[in-house]
């Protein structure tokens, strides 16, 4: 009995199908990405001559090679950071004609800032401290200005900041020049001056 030859297979198209399928994946599978601290750095600026910064205006915070919290040279719990921050930043402590802090409601101790605008917050992270650990006291720092803000949008506007920024965030692109919208926008930047956000990160150091 004669052998029969097996019939071939006809590949010719599988090239074509897994080049679809290759597309297929690429298109639909979605990428994790890692996320972190929005944080935008300053621009380059030409080398100036820095203002001189008092130090009762600096609010010195550094997070140690052993993830240990220093606020003004003493060892302090993160838990009580954001507290310690609103306290620096709304002491308004000026006495002086012009300068005195009209809506800032702290001890007004002479020895602490003068009132918001001058008040610096300085933050310094040790190279071998941990980035969950660096996240979590900038991310109290940031809530020490939050707090105020919403503090002092509330009593000037019945709404607080941090609701007012979403709603800016969210407002429809095509009616963004309506005058709410800048109205809006005038308001937040009101705030947002009363309190701004002077929050300087030194060089990372390694003890």
């Amino acid at each position: 009995m004669a052998k029969r030859a097996a019939p071939e297979v006809n590949a010719g198209s599988m090239a074509d199908i897994a080049f679809l399928l290759l597309i297929f994946f690429l298109v639909t599978t979605t990428i994790e990405v890692d996320s972190g601290i929005t944080s935008k750095l300053p621009p380059e600026q030409p080398d100036v001559e820095q203002p001189e910064v008092r130090q009762r205006h600096v609010f010195q915070v550094i997070v140690n090679s052993d993830n240990q919290l220093l606020v003004q040279d003493d060892v302090v719990e993160v838990k009580d950071l954001s507290e310690m921050a609103q306290k620096f930043l709304d002491n308004g402590g000026s006495t002086e004609p012009g300068k005195t802090c009209n809506y800032c409601q702290g001890d007004r101790d002479p020895e602490s800032s003068e009132n918001p605008q001058k008040a610096v917050i300085s933050l310094f992270n040790d190279r071998l401290a941990t980035y969950n650990m660096y996240a979590t006291v900038m991310n109290e720092l940031v809530k020490a200005y939050n707090v105020l803000r919403d503090r002092e949008a509330m009593s000037r506007y019945g709404e607080a900041y941090t609701s007012m920024v979403k709603r800016a965030a969210d407002w429809p692109k095509e009616d963004r020049e309506e005058p709410e919208y800048f109205e809006l926008q005038e308001k937040i930047a009101k705030i947002a001056d009363l309190y701004p956000r002077n929050l300087s990160e030194g060089e990372p150091t390694k003890n």
